[in-house]
């Protein structure tokens, strides 16, 4: 859908994040003077009043009857569509799209494939593989795009003073189903993994996966770089190679990239040692192997660029080492948010002596593979917290009596990082890898992770800028 559809609609904005106000100015940009009605709340309305737009008018209860009476209502993405209010507004006529919707239908061509993009998905690594992709083919000199769920919203570089060759654009599964929506096609598609996550959002595990999976089953991109080693993927990419018609490239697989220990290989063709590159963790350099698989689609010289990764700056709360005192290393993954991406974290640290943090918002995620992961790779202590620690702990008491490590609970991120430290003495890693979101204490990851760096001695405004972010 383009902007200029909505000319003579009865349209909504819902939600005034940061995706809000990108889609407010968006459609302003276009039709200056379409009615629009906001639900937002009522400390947001005071501030959208200083707009002075006398064609925006503010609700603060987005009921099921006031949402049907739209046509069209542009939600911001923690909005889910399968609330009941949505739903049932969905039942009534009412269409439900996001700012990434608009945004492809704007850039689509006339055969709906908008020309140098590539969408990244995955339950993890998603940020680090867009960035690191933005990254080499700006090596490459290409003019290129760092937008999407990263931090800036799309909308927000609908018409950019320069003019990118490629869009490198992270999508949540939040975002994926926009894509569909909008009837354009991406370029490439990347797809990592997936695993459990946001289900409080979806729903179900099972919706969760399908609305991950609407990248490729509903959006039909032109060419799709898939995870070998993923039996979802796999099953996914020869759906989409039958029914669509997508070039689907694999990496992983020893014919295309993929990791050898800690090589990195083109077929049988050794390119690079990876063990230098600032990509914490296996699974993050593993992920180069799909930038590189992406790159090689849209028909560059990846071998020429894969170098480059070398000099790439890793993002912050993701595996990021703040700095040692007294003999503790403080490492901030406050972008975990499931059990995989907590042991994910705990693979990069071998030998060393752990003190590992757990435990945030409770969305319901199963950790019995955590804890059965426990009894064979236990780091030395694990520190709970937040409102699902309790069911964590419960899980791994007895694990740790049999296996013999450190288990506590703590009432908050002060508490737990004091007994790490008293747990590791003077040597070791505390490992913030929370494995669940942190709404409650904090606003975001972001500031969990900043609170984190505080506490640990260092300046927080140290620690939170990803580099790259917009074009150039």
């Amino acid at each position: 859908m383009r902007i200029s559809q909505l000319e003579g609609r009865r349209v909504a904005l819902w939600g005034w994040g940061r995706e809000g106000r990108a889609a407010y100015h968006a459609i302003r940009s276009r039709l200056t003077q379409l009615p629009l009605t906001l639900f937002c709340s009522r400390d947001e309305a005071a501030e959208v009043a200083a707009l002075a737009d006398p064609a925006l008018t503010t609700e603060t209860e987005a009921s099921t009857e006031r949402l049907s009476a739209f046509d069209v209502v542009v939600k911001s993405p923690g909005i889910s569509p399968y609330g009941n209010e949505a739903s049932a507004a969905a039942a009534r006529g009412t269409r439900f799209i996001g700012g990434t919707a608009l945004w492809f239908g704007e850039h689509a061509r006339s055969d709906g494939v908008v020309a140098g993009s590539i969408c990244v998905t995955g339950t993890k690594g998603k940020s680090t593989t867009t960035a690191l992709l933005a990254h080499l083919l700006r090596c490459g000199g290409h003019v290129t795009a760092l937008a999407g769920n990263i931090g800036m919203p799309l909308l927000e570089v609908l018409d950019p003073k320069q003019s990118p060759e490629f869009w490198a654009i992270e999508l949540s599964s939040y975002q994926t189903g926009d894509v569909a929506a909008s009837g354009a096609h991406p370029q490439v598609a990347v797809v990592l993994n997936v695993f459990p996550e946001h289900l409080d959002w979806h729903g179900s595990h099972e919706r969760y996966v399908e609305d991950k999976l609407r990248l490729l089953t509903h959006a039909a991109p032109a060419i799709a770089v898939l995870n070998s080693n993923d039996a979802r993927l796999v099953a996914a990419g020869v759906a989409a190679s039958r029914d669509a018609g997508t070039d689907v490239r694999w990496f992983g697989d020893r014919n295309g990239w993929h990791l050898r220990e800690d090589a990195l290989y083109r077929g049988d063709t050794w390119v690079m040692d990876t063990r230098s590159l600032p990509l914490p963790g296996r699974h993050n350099r593993g992920n180069l192997c799909a930038v590189l698989t992406a790159i090689e689609a849209l028909g560059l010289d990846a071998v020429a660029l894969a170098p480059h990764a070398a000099d790439f700056q890793p993002l912050p709360h993701r595996l990021q080492t703040i700095g040692t005192r007294d003999g503790i290393t403080y490492v901030n993954d406050s972008i975990s948010t499931t059990p995989h991406a907590s042991l994910a974290a705990l693979d990069c640290f071998g030998d060393r002596r752990v003190a590992l943090l757990v435990g945030g918002h409770d969305r319901g995620l199963p950790w019995e593979e955590f804890a059965e992961a426990m009894r064979m790779q236990a780091p030395a202590a694990v520190i709970t917290m937040g409102q699902n620690g309790p069911r964590i702990h419960a899980l791994l008491a007895a694990i740790a009596s049999e296996s013999g490590f450190h288990l506590s609970a703590a009432v908050d991120l002060a508490d737990a990082m004091a007994q790490a430290r008293a747990v590791l003495g003077e040597e070791g890693v505390v490992l913030l890898s929370p494995g669940a979101p942190s709404f409650g204490p904090y606003r975001d990851y972001v500031a969990r992770g900043r609170h984190f760096a505080e506490l640990a001695g260092f300046d927080p405004d140290m620690i939170s800028a990803i580099a790259g972010i917009g074009v150039s």
